[in-house]
């Protein structure tokens, strides 16, 4: 796992985008993985900026969707991507993937995602944001690490966290479809922004804690291409800070 410490969410945001754009010009970014919140905002910006042909020409997956919210609703995952990834970027709406929240069709929700996912030859880069509970996609803790794409139960936390996007605490959906733990490992490449004071606990916990499904983030630390961005807040719990910042000022030039 390589751990970035930039000096705000712009230079963060900068740093994703860069690994990104090595992989499109490199021909290796058929398949990208969208995250939604306010942490991967800044890749959004700098991709935007960049306005690269090999994204552009790419298929997007989202994490995860709520149960019951209409597709039409301004925050279900679906009008999110919409906005925030799929205008902003260039993509076609047609090979934008977002989970199946539907009621009445959950019960094949999960296989569904997963077997699109598959025919789409897996995802070359996962972009991630944290939660305050350790969380990936919608993986609360004590998620099984193995996991894949199916209905979760979200915590109060998260609910409280996500709260700020609709107009009461009562209105935020109590379940969601979400990948897995085991269906984000499968990703070639991981790219997890966090910024903010309020995700350094999670962020250390993730890093340098145990594996435990108590942090379901922590499970980051089995894929073998792992970055972890993080701004000077997010980095403040992070016991060794000093020699991550060391480890990067002195990487060998063929290392990205």
């Amino acid at each position: 796992m390589q751990v970035v410490i930039t000096t705000n969410e712009s230079t963060a945001g900068e740093f994703a985008a860069d690994i990104i754009e090595r992989r499109a010009h490199a021909g290796a970014l058929r398949v990208i993985g969208v995250a939604t919140g306010s942490s991967p905002l800044p890749v959004y910006d700098a991709l935007a900026r960049r306005d690269l042909a090999g994204v552009r020409a790419a298929r997007a997956f989202a994490l995860d969707e709520y149960v019951g919210l209409p597709a039409a609703h301004p925050e279900s995952y679906r009008s999110v991507v919409s906005r925030e990834v799929t205008a902003r970027l260039g993509l076609d709406p047609e090979r934008v993937h977002v989970p199946d929240g539907s009621v009445d069709r959950l019960s094949t929700a999960g296989e569904r995602y997963e077997n699109l996912i598959a025919l789409a030859g897996g995802i070359d880069v996962q972009i991630l944001g944290i939660g305050t509970t350790g969380h990936i996609g919608f993986n609360e803790p004590t998620s099984s690490l193995a996991s894949r794409t199916r209905v979760k139960t979200l915590t109060e936390q998260t609910r409280r966290d996500n709260a700020r996007f609709f107009p009461s605490l009562d209105e935020v959906p109590r379940h969601c479809v979400t990948q897995g733990l085991g269906t984000i490992l499968d990703a070639r490449e991981v790219v997890l922004i966090a910024v903010g004071s309020r995700k350094a606990a999670a962020v250390a916990a993730a890093v340098e804690g145990p594996l435990t499904s108590m942090c379901p983030a922590s499970v980051l630390q089995l894929h073998p291409h792992a970055t972890v961005i993080v701004d000077e807040a997010a980095a403040a719990e992070l016991r060794l800070r000093s020699y991550y910042t060391e480890v990067f000022a002195h990487r060998p030039a063929w290392q990205v």
